[in-house]
């Protein structure tokens, strides 16, 4: 056999044998698995027993992992969350990377490089790459304020760590002229609007046209992943920027608990992640420190402008920002891992011959060092700020579930969807309940139970791509209403999403028989949806709230799930009161968490939301009607006539949602906020 492997076939089995086997072998030692292709990279590379080549097969497959990790840190980064603390990005962006730049500069000039070397290993240790978001990302925390903070900050580092590259590249190579500037500056600019302008028209267009098949919209997410990485190169940028900017353009189309967001999310933990880190574990050789004992001071004084810079800049940030100490560590541990243009930087800074090879395999030491680090502080500090929020007393009472009563293949999908965000919403574990009624009698209903269960089968599947258990439902009964009745008080559900066609029978029939029918005879919180288009390409939410729902049972429960659906959808809330004190629903909002703006006006009746207010609906808007049961507080006879009315429109899609008639203190969970009564009490209503 020869060796190194140039089988391709044993080579990939070698690999995946070592994805498979050292991250369980790093979590019986009690260290973070994702540093186990990196230890493996030592072991098997051409630094080490020499099995593997750091081949271009190698770095390319490394490349990809790599972009997938930028790519998704860009995909999950919280956009308002990021507007919010953008400020707080910027000056942490710029402080990590002038603080260790400062001191990997010195340490250059103490070293007896040239001025531009020391400024380039300034450049390098200047940088960072999020390999420890993972992590993160995996225990719930990618929105936090601290990691939204780290993951705009990366991309000011590693930005300013290119053009350094590029600047002392031109100036080496005598090309540092103003026509180097302007092609510079006018060529970053154009990519940065061209991906973030036409991406996201190109993707709205797409999603609405997919008719969701998985492979096609996988296969377009992926086009757009590489062709901004791709054309980032010919603007003179790392393709690390491209894969970045390309994930904050699909941000809004790829919510966070869907079947394309699995998809991504296991492509690349699965396979490109970790060759990823196997090729960064191939450049490591552990002789050179042995042989040269010069090479530890390097190392050294390399090592501690990285971590001293780091750290300093993220103790500023936290302090000024008000940060608790483990997200200060865990700032520390996302920042401190150096990579991607690391590498990118020392490479060409020793083809141009700026740097050394000793101060090579210093940096390469200080990769292998970070990579452990990072990981090792992501995961201890990420753990225990997941496992503080997770210790916080749970909600009494029912458990969160979700029943989804199915009768049309066509919509399955749009309401499972919804129930994929409802079910991130309420942060249960419990699975969905999809339902099938067959309305038949019993001894009669075999095919059509059989006919059932296929479309109960296609949930299954569409479910599986998006990583949620269900439990299937089917029921036989001659009333449908009271078949979907039934099993909402069999299976303790507290959640009915149910379609509507938009059609509706007799004068006095809001939705028709059957939806009419379990609203009547329920008391769970019910979401009615007439969906016209895919979720992730809504642009808008339109909120329309009438006087008096303030006083519901569950209106605070049902505020909360619109905020969170806003969040998860990345679409601003603009709200519609009619008749009603605009304080009220303002100070409210302020209470209910997560803390997503709103932006209320006040309608002085319902002739005026008809003929003005929502005139303006466009066809990506998501129009949510907050509204009551017959004969409950806040009911009114407009509510009744206000579906026909919205959907009427033909404009945008409509979710008409009933709060739930318990008591609030029978909802309130951990993270729910009671809202002091004096609040609702000091303001006068009309009725």
């Amino acid at each position: 056999m020869n060796i190194p492997l140039q089988e391709p076939v044993v080579i990939f089995g070698l690999a995946v044998l070592i994805f498979l086997f050292f991250p369980i072998l790093m979590g019986k030692l009690r260290i973070p698995a994702i540093i186990g292709p990196i230890v493996a990279g030592i072991i098997v590379g051409p630094n080490g027993l020499n099995l593997l080549a750091r081949d271009t097969t190698i770095e390319l497959l490394g490349t990809v992992g790599l972009l997938f990790i930028i790519f998704i840190a860009g995909l999950e980064l919280d956009i308002d969350g990021f507007k919010k603390y953008r400020q707080r990005s910027i000056y942490f962006g710029l402080l990590s990377f002038i603080i260790p730049a400062a001191l990997g500069t010195f340490v250059g000039i103490y070293l007896d490089f040239s001025v531009e070397a020391s400024i380039l290993l300034g450049s390098i240790v200047g940088s960072h790459t999020l390999l420890g978001y993972p992590i993160v990302s995996r225990m719930g925390l990618a929105k936090n304020k601290a990691v939204t903070t780290v993951i705009g900050g990366t991309l000011i580092t590693d930005t300013l760590a290119i053009l350094v590259l590029a600047v002392i590249t031109g100036t080496t190579e005598g090309e540092l002229s103003i026509g180097f500037w302007l092609n510079l500056i006018i060529a970053t600019a154009l990519f940065t609007v061209a991906v973030l302008i036409l991406t996201p028209t190109i993707s709205r267009w797409f999603f609405r046209n997919s008719s969701n098949d998985a492979a096609t919209e996988f296969n377009f997410v992926m086009v757009i992943l590489f062709v901004a990485g791709s054309v980032a190169l010919f603007a003179g940028l790392q393709p690390i920027i491209g894969a970045f900017l390309a994930g904050l353009a699909l941000n809004r189309y790829i919510y966070d608990h869907g079947p394309l967001m699995n998809r991504i999310r296991f492509t690349a933990n699965a396979l490109f992640i970790p060759f990823f880190l196997l090729s960064v574990g191939m450049l490591m050789d552990l002789s050179l420190l042995i042989s040269n004992p010069e090479a530890w001071v390097v190392t050294g004084l390399i090592l501690f402008a990285v971590v001293a810079g780091k750290g300093i800049a993220g103790f500023i940030t936290s302090k000024i920002y008000g940060y608790t100490v483990d997200e200060r560590k865990l700032i520390f541990g996302l920042s401190i891992s150096q990579a991607a243009a690391t590498l990118a930087s020392t490479l060409v800074g020793f083809q141009i011959g700026l740097l050394n090879q000793q101060t090579i395999n210093a940096v390469i030491v200080m990769i292998l060092l970070t990579c452990i680090l990072g990981p090792y502080f992501s995961e201890k500090y990420a753990r225990k700020l997941s496992t503080f929020q997770d210790a916080e007393p749970q909600k009494e009472g029912l458990p969160e579930r979700i029943l989804i009563p199915l009768a049309n293949p066509d919509t399955m999908e749009s309401l499972m969807d919804l129930g994929f965000i409802l079910k991130k919403a309420k942060n249960t574990e419990e699975p969905l309940y999809p339902l099938s009624v067959v309305q038949r009698d019993l001894k009669q209903a075999n095919s059509e139970v059989a006919q059932a269960e296929r479309m109960l089968g296609h949930a299954v599947m569409y479910a599986s791509g998006a990583d949620v258990p269900v439990k299937l439902l089917t029921r036989v009964d001659r009333n449908i209403g009271m078949g979907i009745e039934r099993a909402v008080t069999e299976e303790r559900i507290t959640t009915i999403i149910a379609g509507w066609n938009g059609e509706h029978e007799g004068s006095r029939k809001i939705f028709g028989n059957i939806i009419d029918n379990f609203l009547e005879h329920t008391y769970q919180r019910s979401l009615i949806a007439k969906m016209r288009h895919p979720l992730n390409t809504t642009e808008r939410i339109l909120l329309i709230i009438p006087n008096n729902v303030a006083f519901k049972p569950g209106f605070e429960d049902s505020m909360r799930i619109v905020k969170d659906i806003s969040l998860q959808l990345n679409a601003p809330i603009k709200s519609y009161i009619v008749n009603d004190n605009q304080e009220t629903y303002e100070n409210i909002s302020k209470y209910v968490r997560p803390k997503v703006p709103i932006e209320f006006h006040s309608t002085d009746n319902w002739d005026t939301l008809y003929e003005k207010d929502l005139k303006g609906v466009k066809s990506n808007d998501l129009v949510i009607l907050i509204s009551a049961r017959r004969g409950t507080v806040a009911w009114h006879p407009e509510l009744d006539i206000l579906p026909k009315k919205l959907v009427d429109l033909n404009r945008g899609s409509l979710l008409l949602f009933y709060p739930t008639e318990m008591m609030e203190a029978d909802l309130r969970g951990a993270r729910g906020t009671k809202i002091p009564k004096e609040m609702l009490l000091r303001n006068d209503y009309d009725d």
